[in-house]
């Protein structure tokens, strides 16, 4: 697909590899439409601003993916604007504690419903006009933890997002329809800022994320350097099992997490 004059539905839009995501689409002259809920229209409004410099047109469209009315009206405002869904980038992502147990009942719905059921219902959304139109992409960001269960409940959803990413390739694979996991490792952004500022930029992300869109793969996995990890967790799962079950290893993976959830000031 060359990404020139075609339309972009980027979900997520104003978080760290959002907003990269939304740059890189821009710069290879593609049209977007920039989702995240409410609260953060003013970064989309920004980003909007930059991407039309660019030459492109950008619409801002404040969308909840966990409510399926915010998601149709990003459909139907996308389709009243360009008549078209080209490319559909799901980025909008939570995270939690790698604890199961440092986790309350809302924030085990509420990643669930962010990081799967989010990506399932736009996916549901926009997949009848890709299909009708028989052509179009669809990249799902997951996760290096959707391939070893290390994080929790984040984990939990990023392996069903890699499930219903394989099951929607093969559903769409005869109406010209690319589907794409992209697996990211930790890359710099509020989510990771305990581990300080010498991670991958997200950049690595959307680079990847366009690419998926221009000639789509079954999954991508970034930075390179996390793809011999995911391959010996898939070849030796016993190993992972002894590593990460280790008591201070365990202790290690929460410190961060349980520090900041500490630190959070009651809204």
């Amino acid at each position: 697909m060359n990404l020139s004059g075609r339309v972009a539905i980027v979900t997520g839009a104003s978080g760290s590899i959002g907003s990269a995501t939304v740059r890189a689409f821009a710069a290879r002259g593609t049209h977007l439409v920039l989702a995240a809920p409410l609260g953060e229209v003013h970064v989309l409004d920004q980003l909007a601003a930059e991407a039309e410099r660019l030459g492109v047109r950008a619409l801002v469209v404040p969308t909840d993916v966990t409510r399926r009315s915010d998601i149709d009206d990003l459909v139907k405002s996308t389709l009243e604007a360009f008549e078209t869904i080209d490319v559909l980038a799901n980025v909008a992502g939570i995270g939690t504690s790698p604890s199961l147990c440092d986790d309350t009942d809302e924030d085990l719905q509420r990643v669930v419903e962010v990081n799967l059921l989010g990506c399932a219902r736009t996916i549901h959304a926009v997949l009848p006009v890709m299909k009708a139109q028989r052509s179009g992409s669809i990249v799902n960001v997951g996760s290096v933890a959707g391939e070893a269960g290390v994080m929790g409940i984040y984990s939990a959803s990023k392996f069903g997002l890699r499930g219903l990413t394989d099951t929607v390739r093969r559903e769409a694979r005869s109406f010209n329809i690319g589907v794409t996991l992209i697996a990211p490792g930790f890359v710099r952004s509020p989510m990771n800022a305990a581990m300080g500022d010498g991670l991958p930029s997200p950049d690595v992300v959307a680079r990847a994320i366009v690419r998926a869109a221009i000639s789509p793969r079954r999954r991508v996995i970034v930075p390179a350097s996390y793809v011999v990890p995911v391959y010996i967790a898939k070849l030796f799962p016993g190993l992972i099992d002894l590593v990460f079950g280790n008591a201070r290893i365990q202790e290690r993976l929460n410190r961060d997490a349980r520090a900041a959830r500490a630190d959070r000031v009651p809204l």
